[in-house]
C-alpha cells in the first residue's frame, strides 16, 4: 500500500478540510492506493490499446497526450516497472522532451464501454535500449516508468462509448505503418525528416492543408 501520509500535498489536504472530506480522503488513500501494481491493475493495463499521458517540463508546465497503439501498448515489466513506446508523430516530441526534462508523469487507463479506469503516477526515463526497443516494433524510443502510486478510480462520470474500429496507423508486428495523410501536405514537404522525403507521391500525391482539413472533418484521415 502507498503511505497515506505522503500521498497528498498540503494544498490538497487544505481543500479536503474545507470540503469536509479529510476522513474520506484518508480512508481512500489507505484502502485503494498502492505503491506497486496489483494483479487487477496489471490485467487491465495490459488489455488496453490506448491511454492518456500527462507530463510536465522543468518549469512545471503540463501537457496531456493521447497515446494509441496495439493491445498491450503498455507492458508491465514488474510490480514496480512498466514500459511503453513512442511511435512516429508530428516531430514535436513534446511528451518525450518533458519526460527527459522532468521525469514525472501521470497515466490514465480507461475503458469507455464497461466503464472502468486505473490511474498511475510514476517517474519516467526515455530509453533506446535494444531489449526494450525490440518489444515495440515501429517505436523510435521507449519510456520506462517506475511506479510510485496506482489506484482504481471511480467510473461514475465516464460516459459510455462504443468502439468503431482500431486506427489503421498502428504499427504492425514488423513495425510497418501506412504513410500518414498529413505528411502529404504540400507546405510541409521541405520540413519532413529525411526518412519521409519523397514518400508523399508514393502515398497518393501532394494535398493542400485545406484538403487535409476536409478529410479530418469527414473522418477520412
Amino acid at each position: 500500500m502507498a503511505d497515506p501520509k505522503a500521498f497528498y500535498t498540503g494544498a490538497q489536504r487544505e481543500i479536503q478540510v474545507e470540503q469536509g472530506s479529510s476522513g474520506l480522503a484518508e480512508a481512500m488513500a489507505a484502502t485503494i492506493v498502492f505503491d506497486e501494481l496489483q494483479d487487477d491493475h496489471r490485467a487491465f493495463i495490459e488489455s488496453r490499446d490506448y491511454f492518456m499521458l500527462s507530463t510536465v517540463n522543468a518549469e512545471g508546465e503540463p501537457t496531456v497526450s493521447y497515446k494509441g497503439g496495439p493491445v498491450g501498448i503498455v507492458q508491465v515489466l514488474s510490480a514496480k516497472k512498466l514500459a511503453f513506446p513512442s511511435f512516429d508523430g508530428n516531430g514535436m516530441f513534446y511528451s518525450m522532451g518533458n519526460i527527459a526534462d522532468a521525469g514525472k508523469i501521470g497515466m490514465l487507463f480507461i475503458d469507455m464501454e464497461t466503464p472502468h479506469r486505473v490511474r498511475l503516477q510514476g517517474t519516467a526515463t526515455v530509453s533506446k535500449a535494444p531489449d526494450l526497443m525490440a518489444r515495440f516494433p515501429g517505436a523510435n524510443m521507449v519510456v520506462e516508468v517506475e511506479v510510485t502510486s496506482v489506484f482504481i478510480n471511480c467510473a461514475r462520470y465516464i460516459h459510455k462509448h462504443k468502439r468503431l474500429e482500431a486506427s489503421k496507423y498502428v504499427p504492425d508486428e514488423r513495425g510497418v505503418q501506412p504513410f500518414p495523410a498529413w505528411k502529404r501536405i504540400d507546405l510541409l514537404q521541405g520540413a519532413l525528416p529525411d526518412k519521409d522525403q519523397g514518400k508523399a507521391e508514393q502515398a497518393g500525391g501532394l494535398i493542400t492543408a485545406e484538403q487535409y482539413q476536409k478529410a479530418l472533418e469527414d473522418g477520412e484521415s
